[in-house]
C-alpha cells in the first residue's frame, strides 16, 4: 500500500483527479510521485513520464499535463532526491545537492514502480526537462522501457564561458576534497530564480503568464522552493555529462526541443547529440528560452503540434515497454 503525498491542485492547474505517493527508492529516500490521467481511462494511448529539471517538482507541470490528457495520455512526475517536497539531503534545504549523479537512477527506478502499480497505460514516453533531460538519457542508454524520448532544453553540458570552464571544474573538485562541497556554488543564490529575478531580462520564458505561474506556485508553497547547485552537484553535473557525452545515442526514436535564446544549457551539446542520434530529429524554436514547455501560446502551440504528431507515430508497444509489461 502506497501513502499519499501531498498534491497542490490549487497551483498546478492541471487537469482533475491529480495525485500523489510518496515512494522509498532503495538507498532509502522518501520521493514524491504524482501523475494525472485523461477523463476517459478506456481510451488512454499511453503515457508520458515526465523528469523534470533541476529545482523543479510535479505541480510545474500541470498545464502541460491538461494538454497531454486531453489528448490521450496518462502523466507522471517526479519530485527528485533534494527538491521539491521530496527528502532534502543536506542541512541547508535551498541548496540543491547530490551525492551520486546516477543516484537519481534510485528515483527513476521508484518512480517506475509506483507508475506500474498504478496501472500507467502503456506504452510509455520519457520527457526529460533541462536536468531531467540528462538523467533521461542515461536511463533510456540503460535500457529505460519507453517507446520513445522526448527532450526539452536537455542538460547534455552546462552553459560555461569558456575562461570560466576550468574554474568551474577546479572549484567544484577541490570543494568537494576539503569538504566544502555541500556549499553554494559562486555566483547561486538560496532564493528560487524566479522569485529572485524581475521578468524583464530572465533566462526561462519570453511569456509573462508563465512566469507568474511559477511565481504563483513557490509563493503559495514555500515549501517546493530551491536555490542555487552546490559545489558538489556542479562537480557532478559537469562529469556526468561529459561521461554522457562519450556514449553512443540509444537505437531510440528522439525528438528534442531546443530555444533559440537558450542560456543556461550548452546548445553545442545539444547538436552534437542530435547530428548523431540516428532518426532523431532537432526542433529549434525561435525565440524560445530555456523553459520552451513554458513559452509564449504561439510557441507552446507549436511545440505540442509536432510532440503530440510524434508520440502517435510511436505508439506501437517496443520490445523494451514489453519487458515492464
Amino acid at each position: 500500500m502506497m501513502d499519499q503525498a501531498p498534491f497542490f491542485d490549487d497551483v498546478a492547474e492541471g487537469p482533475s483527479g491529480g495525485q500523489a505517493v510518496w515512494a522509498k527508492t532503495s538507498d532509502d529516500l522518501r520521493i514524491r510521485v504524482g501523475w494525472w490521467r485523461p477523463a476517459d481511462t478506456a481510451s488512454e494511448k499511453g503515457t508520458v513520464l515526465i523528469f523534470p529539471g533541476r529545482t523543479e517538482y510535479i505541480e510545474k507541470y500541470g498545464r502541460d499535463a491538461r494538454v497531454l490528457t486531453e489528448a490521450g495520455y496518462a502523466v507522471m512526475a517526479i519530485d527528485w532526491r533534494g527538491q521539491g517536497i521530496a527528502d532534502r539531503i543536506t542541512d541547508n534545504a535551498l541548496i540543491g545537492h547530490i551525492g551520486l549523479f546516477p543516484d537519481y537512477q534510485y528515483d527513476v527506478a521508484a518512480a517506475l514502480d509506483v507508475a506500474t502499480q498504478v496501472g500507467l497505460p502503456q506504452p510509455w514516453h520519457v520527457l526529460g526537462h533541462s536536468m531531467g533531460g540528462c538523467i533521461a538519457l542515461r536511463s533510456v542508454m540503460e535500457g529505460l522501457p519507453v517507446n520513445s524520448a522526448i527532450f526539452s532544453a536537455p542538460m547534455w553540458g552546462i552553459r560555461l564561458a569558456a575562461p570560466t570552464r576550468p574554474a568551474a571544474w577546479v572549484l567544484s573538485w577541490s570543494g568537494s576534497r576539503l569538504g566544502l562541497g555541500h556549499l553554494m556554488s559562486p555566483g547561486t543564490k538560496e532564493a528560487p530564480y524566479p522569485l529572485d529575478a524581475e521578468f524583464e531580462g530572465n533566462k526561462l520564458t519570453s511569456d509573462q503568464d508563465m512566469y507568474d505561474y511559477m511565481r504563483r506556485q513557490l509563493n503559495t508553497h514555500p515549501d517546493l522552493s530551491l536555490g542555487g547547485p552546490s559545489l558538489h552537484w556542479l562537480g557532478q553535473a559537469l562529469a556526468e555529462t561529459l561521461h554522457l557525452a562519450r556514449r553512443p545515442s540509444p537505437d531510440m526514436p528522439c525528438l528534442t526541443f531546443l530555444g533559440t535564446e537558450e542560456q543556461i544549457v550548452d546548445p553545442s551539446r545539444v547538436h552534437s547529440r542530435m547530428d548523431a542520434w540516428p532518426g532523431g530529429e532537432l526542433v529549434m524554436l525561435d525565440g524560445g528560452r530555456h523553459e520552451v514547455l513554458m513559452e509564449t501560446p504561439q510557441l507552446r502551440d507549436e511545440l505540442f503540434a509536432r510532440l503530440l504528431d510524434f508520440l502517435a507515430t510511436h505508439a506501437e508497444p517496443s520490445p523494451r515497454a514489453a519487458k515492464s509489461a
